[in-house]
């Protein structure tokens, strides 16, 4: 099992908190289970509606509104209904069945941060997410061949025409 899903499975199992359905792992937790980067303390979680309603009833001093993203906030955890008004449903859709608990799929958590990305940590997270993509999924043959051009590219702004290459 992955660290990071143990380590999630642990605090909410410690913490007794109770969902009718999967909660979808988010935020730095998921950065670090695809090795992105290290995550911090805290879980984020996104949550169905009705669970969101069990909770912001049980917790009414705990809740949080972010421009209208409602959640609430026990303990580590920032559980929440939505993330940029796009709700439970939408973040499970290829989610990572990880037992007890979802972990958002790598394309959806790449959206969670574009919706962000004008905050300085999420617009770094953007750039290693980037990095992640180029790494996991370039095609190596296609990168190899750019390689021996990469002196044209730079003398050329990165486009060559006719393939005259100038790569002396």
């Amino acid at each position: 099992m992955n660290d990071i899903v143990w380590r999630v499975k642990e605090a909410v199992l410690k913490s007794n908190l109770q969902f009718s359905s999967k909660p979808i792992l988010i935020g730095g937790q998921a950065m670090e289970y695809y090795d992105i980067r290290k995550s911090g303390k805290d879980i984020d979680f996104v949550i169905t509606d009705k669970d969101y309603q069990i909770l912001a009833e049980k917790y009414p001093e705990k809740r949080k509104d972010l421009y209208g993203d409602l959640g609430v906030v026990v303990d580590e955890f920032e559980i929440w209904r939505s993330i940029a008004h796009l709700d439970y449903d939408f973040f499970r859709k290829e989610a990572v069945d990880e037992g007890d608990i979802f972990v958002i799929s790598i394309d959806r958590l790449l959206w969670t941060r574009v919706c962000a990305m004008d905050v300085e940590k999420y617009l770094n997270d953007l750039k290693l997410m980037k990095e992640y993509y180029y790494k996991k999924y370039t095609n190596q043959q296609y990168h190899k061949e750019a390689l021996l051009h990469e002196n044209s590219y730079k003398k050329m702004n990165g486009v060559v025409f006719s393939g005259k290459y100038e790569d002396d």
